[in-house]
């Protein structure tokens, strides 16, 4: 059982906000809460040190911002998964911590059930956006960037696409097709580069935003 534990650091600057996840997440069976951080260049440290599964992140906070974490967590390669839990709906904060890296986006007055529910699924490789979320996303589409660049998809690469936003590594890809990894590879290059997307993850919020999504 305890492999199957998800290791969770909770960076928020507000005391309260962390003793109040902390108080509910710790009652759940299979999270651990592993360390707290009051700001992005805290929480940066302490992911490095504690190498969690999950970071809940706010994103307005003194010194280094939840955005500027996630950036440094990417230039650092760092493996966990950032779930966004803030108070912010503005589109203008909503996308570029999307484009950031972060693997989910939920508001704080989220149901405490759905929350830990949220943990799970990005700990499983899974895009999670509330709908609001993917409302923004769709108005900055209909803002310019919209379908369009996915119309030159091949028929495969448009499942290849489906398996990514369903959080399937390169090696489940093949075994779903079967096909080696190497040929994998080159279709996830194309639909990179055909989405002009930087990452998996842009390429599974792409996918979600136009109803490619399995």
């Amino acid at each position: 059982m305890a492999d199957k534990i998800i290791r969770v650091l909770l960076v928020d600057d507000h005391q309260v906000v962390r003793r109040g996840l902390r108080t509910f997440l710790e009652i759940q069976e299979d999270i651990e809460v592993v360390g707290e951080a009051s700001d992005g260049a805290e929480g940066v440290a302490r992911t490095e040190e504690l190498r969690p599964d999950v970071v809940l992140m706010d994103i307005k906070m003194p010194g280094t911002d939840g955005i500027e974490a996630l950036r440094r967590l990417r230039e650092l390669d760092n493996p966990a998964k950032v779930l966004i839990v803030t108070s912010f709906t503005e589109q203008r904060t909503v996308v570029p911590a999307l484009r950031a890296g972060a693997s989910g986006y939920v508001y704080k007055d989220v149901d405490p059930d759905a929350l830990a529910g949220a943990i799970r699924s990005v700990h499983a490789g899974h895009v999670l956006l509330q709908p609001e979320v993917a409302g923004a996303l769709l108005a900055q589409d209909d803002a310019g960037t919209g379908t369009g660049r996915g119309s030159t998809l091949t028929e495969r690469e448009r499942e290849v696409l489906g398996l990514i936003a369903d959080g399937r590594s390169n090696r489940e890809i093949a075994r779903a097709f079967v096909l080696s990894e190497k040929t994998v590879k080159t279709h996830v290059s194309n639909i990179l580069m055909k989405l002009d997307v930087a990452d998996r993850t842009q390429a599974a919020l792409w996918a979600v935003r136009n109803g490619a999504a399995g």
